[in-house]
């Protein structure tokens, strides 16, 4: 989910194959993919363990065109869609360090850096995704196509490893830090990029724990961190100090009664198979600022129907496509 150049648009990744543009009025258009892009998902009761093959548009970006770059989760690449509707591939593989090139697995979420890279994270391997329940050994990483070009595919170059259910990942409003949010082991993590996109310093952001699993975030114009918690349907702030606020929790009664029986539990495990409760935002994964003063919170989520939003007393971040060189 992310809010366009305009301020006031917001394009969401739809489960049928494409983006959804919400225009300021609320007129509503799905760009899907004019070439063939399918299978699509069904339209009724579609499984979203990303493991049956359809289209599963995840996260996105806008490259400096106003053209969106696709994470699909479900058909395991990362591809570039034009607002006419143009689909072009962009990766379905990746250089490892020790020489190998394999497939991406389940590409989860893409980023621009000020200088035209484009990286995304991996939550899995095909194989390792498909069998989690039997715990085999973690393949997530993050890599980065150095040379992005539309419409020319590419092999990703894997940068970061020995992650724990790697989801959304931003660079930090300088674009100095690279953040990426580990669901798998609750925790956010933060690497330091220098020159040429190196990267060094790795480290824990905030607590060990969160306590809920984070998925989406997005960073306020005084540096705190907002990320959602699946496993609970909270909404938190990090403040640079390290300090953890709750900005929302929702009503999900299912997760806090789960929460109740198993604190220690994160949650996480549940989010793919658990019925959604009763919140406006059941499984909130992401999180936007968007509006002409950028105050307007969207929340989306994988239960849910609609887009909860609300004021924000801070304003958010610019995203980093508004003001890139590349």
């Amino acid at each position: 989910m992310r809010a366009g150049s305009a301020v006031r648009d917001l394009w969401v990744a739809a489960l049928s194959g494409g983006v959804l543009h919400i225009a300021p009025d609320g007129s509503q258009e799905v760009i899907r993919p004019r070439d063939s892009a399918g299978p699509f998902a069904p339209d009724e009761n579609p499984n979203i363990d990303g493991n049956q093959g359809f289209s599963m548009p995840n996260g996105l970006c806008f490259d400096a065109e106003g053209d969106v770059v696709i994470a699909n989760f479900g058909t395991n690449v990362v591809e570039h869609l034009s607002r006419d509707g143009h689909r072009s591939p962009v990766t379905g593989t990746v250089l490892w360090s020790d020489g190998s090139t394999r497939p991406i697995g389940k590409a989860n979420f893409p980023a621009f850096d000020a200088e035209g890279r484009l990286w995304f994270s991996v939550t899995a391997s095909a194989e390792a995704w498909r069998h989690r329940e039997q715990q085999l050994a973690a393949d997530d990483h993050v890599a980065v196509i150095d040379d992005f070009l539309a419409g020319t595919p590419a092999v990703g170059r894997v940068v970061v490893t020995d992650l724990a259910g790697t989801n959304e990942l931003r660079f930090s409003p300088d674009g100095q830090e690279l953040y990426v949010a580990e669901t798998g082991d609750d925790h956010m993590t933060r690497v330091r990029v220098g020159p040429n996109g190196t990267l060094a310093d790795r480290k824990v952001y905030g607590p060990d724990r969160l306590y809920g699993a984070p998925d989406g975030f997005a960073f306020d114009a005084h540096g705190n961190l907002w990320t959602t918690l699946i496993g609970r349907d909270k909404l938190v702030a990090i403040t640079p100090e390290g300090d953890v606020l709750t900005i929302w929790e929702d009503g999900d009664r299912a997760v806090e009664e789960g929460a109740r029986r198993s604190p220690q539990d994160s949650g996480a495990s549940t989010t793919l198979g658990a019925k959604p409760g009763d919140g406006l935002a059941p499984r909130m994964a992401s999180i936007t600022f968007g509006g002409p003063d950028l105050r307007t919170v969207y929340v989306g989520s994988l239960g849910g129907t609609s887009l909860p939003t609300f004021r924000s007393p801070v304003p958010g971040a610019p995203l980093p496509h508004w003001s890139a060189s590349f």
